[in-house]
């Protein structure tokens, strides 16, 4: 696999920053995250995360936050298989 700036690189990094919290992280701290490594805006983001969430690769929660509920995205097991075949590629 070679990474392009495509959908596998996104989702790599994606994956990435979800994996840095156990307890799973949101989507608005996501988007800030995952934009230190490539400009993207949120209307770009979101997809990826529904897709992930699709594939199995994230599931998703909903927690109580000021008053409102805050949508977070935790890193499954075969997400963390995919993160791994992708550090695998990159270090190729």
């Amino acid at each position: 696999m070679v990474f392009n700036t495509g959908a596998a690189l996104l989702d790599a990094i994606v994956l990435s920053v979800v994996s840095r919290d156990e307890e799973g992280t949101y989507g608005y701290k996501i988007t800030q995250e995952v934009r230190q490594a490539i400009e993207i805006s949120e209307s770009t983001l979101y997809p990826v995360l529904r897709r992930l969430q699709k594939d199995e690769c994230l599931e998703v929660y909903d927690r109580e936050c000021a008053g409102r509920n805050r949508r977070y995205y935790k890193l499954t097991e075969k997400g963390r298989a995919q993160l791994n075949l992708y550090e695998g590629e990159w270090m190729r």
